[in-house]
């Protein structure tokens, strides 16, 4: 182990700080002493389902961070204290252990020759686990997790995991069908791991070790607030997986008297195909759903899919994320500036949560992420999000992805420029002027302030190069 725990613990901050302790070596029974928490767990807004409400009240949730598997990383607590500085609020976590950075642990104990025990722990593991479930709590942070990662059971990181038959002795391969190597892409669906449950291949001694592994995460995150759940990272797996997983968390919160949120987000780039109608179309299974592959998405196509999305969903809204936004320099999935513009257009088009990917898939939490969640919290300060709807019909001498606009009541409205540019806006409906602030996207900071008189259109301009949002509401008499 590249960090022992008390080195881990002193460089990220000292004492684990956690409002709960560890259940037995095997988990049996885990959320059996779970007390109900207090009012204010996050949940969908009573006054508008498509956004989140913590402690009663609404709230935007963004971010994006260095990695995905955060309680992993030494120093967790600075890089948390990092993001809630610039107005961050969310993350990312898997509860991966492929060892990228050298750091990481896996979660079962290993044995003097070298083997893993599937039925004991790592402590190690777990209580790094549970102090980024205090360090965030602390911060008013928003903690989604995925419970499977599929990359952890294929290609390099199988060899020398502890599920791999050949590193355990609590099954063989021969009672799980689970083989030494999967070195194709986990995408090809060939690791029998994710096909254990009873509607599929039931594979007993293997399902058996993955739900005290998930126990051990409900027991500790049932009794947290701030924590929503999805199944799998970007799987294009069987749906009787997600289903029993969905259903395994749900009965276990049922059991503790709590009330949490699952979804699952599948893969497919195009969010109109039917894979994710196993979402949409399931609103008791999975009460928000996750969106993140539709920034492999550019332009008006990447806005007008997440808008079809909406629309499917309208007959009963619910919060749509995206926990994973694409695009870096030098990133396999299009640019810093095709990362920075899908972030804005499911923003402006209505997003609950936001979230750059890790480097080098995205910006993470570098200083242009960092600047764009200080300007969205500038818009916030003028314009409430969740009082807003998508209203790009208001605008007028557009070009395809050349400006989008959101509208709410009392007259406050956002324009989004994801380029220098112009626009005719429809303001003939509004009486009166408009006090519209502009916000540089760049920097994060103001920038000109505007009146735009009602009563009619009115041509808007960027106020200079890069990118801008302008947030406008009444002016005060």
């Amino acid at each position: 182990m590249a960090h022992s725990r008390r080195a881990f613990l002193a460089g990220a901050g000292g004492v684990l700080a956690s409002t709960w302790r560890p259940v037995g070596a095997r988990g049996h029974g885990a959320t059996a002493a779970i007390q109900s928490e207090p009012a204010g767990r996050l949940t969908p807004y009573a006054a508008n389902p498509w956004y989140w409400q913590y402690k009663g009240e609404p709230v935007l949730l963004l971010g994006g961070s260095k990695d995905d598997n955060l309680f992993q990383i030494p120093d967790l607590e600075a890089h948390l204290d990092a993001m809630r500085a610039a107005g961050a609020n969310y993350i990312r976590n898997t509860m991966s252990d492929r060892r990228d950075g050298g750091f990481e642990v896996y979660p079962f104990a290993q044995a003097p020759d070298g083997t893993y025990d599937l039925t004991q722990w790592n402590p190690e593991y777990w209580s790094r686990f549970e102090r980024m479930l205090a360090l965030t709590r602390a911060r008013d942070i928003i903690v989604q997790i995925e419970v499977w990662d599929r990359f952890d059971y294929s290609m390099h990181n199988w060899p020398p995991h502890p599920y791999n038959p050949a590193n355990t002795r609590t099954y063989t391969g021969e009672a799980t069908g689970l083989a030494a190597e999967y070195p194709k892409h986990p995408g090809q669906n060939e690791q029998p791991f994710f096909f254990s449950t009873p509607p599929q291949r039931n594979i007993s001694p293997l399902l058996t070790v993955q739900q005290r592994f998930v126990e051990q995460v409900l027991a500790r995150t049932l009794p947290q607030p701030h924590v929503l759940y999805c199944i799998d990272n970007e799987t294009s797996g069987d749906e009787a997986w997600s289903t029993y997983w969905a259903g395994f968390i749900r009965e276990r919160a049922a059991k503790a008297e709590v009330e949490v949120h699952v979804t699952e987000m599948w893969d497919d780039h195009d969010l109109t195909a039917p894979q994710h109608r196993r979402t949409f179309d399931h609103p008791d299974r999975y009460s928000f759903v996750d969106v993140s592959q539709n920034n492999h998405q550019k332009g008006q196509t990447h806005w007008d899919n997440f808008q079809w999305v909406r629309r499917h969903l309208a007959a009963r809204p619910r919060p749509i994320n995206t926990v994973k936004t694409y695009g870096a320099d030098g990133g396999p999935y299009g640019s810093e500036l095709d990362g920075l513009q899908r972030w804005w257009r499911h923003l402006l088009g209505g997003a609950a949560a936001v979230r750059f990917h890790r480097p080098a898939s995205g910006l993470g939490f570098s200083p242009k992420a960092a600047a764009a969640v200080r300007a969205a919290r500038k818009l916030e300060e003028v314009v409430k999000p969740w009082a807003l709807t998508p209203a790009n019909a208001r605008l007028s001498n557009r070009a395809p992805d050349a400006a989008y606009f959101a509208a709410g009541t009392g007259d406050a409205c956002a324009l989004y420029f994801p380029a220098p540019g112009k626009v005719a806006l429809d303001l003939t409906g509004v009486s009166g002027t408009l006090s519209a602030r502009w916000i540089s996207i760049d920097s994060g900071e103001w920038g000109p302030t505007a009146s735009w008189t009602g009563g009619a259109p009115k041509t808007v301009e960027t106020p200079g190069p890069g990118m801008w949002v302008a947030a406008a509401a009444r002016a005060q008499a």
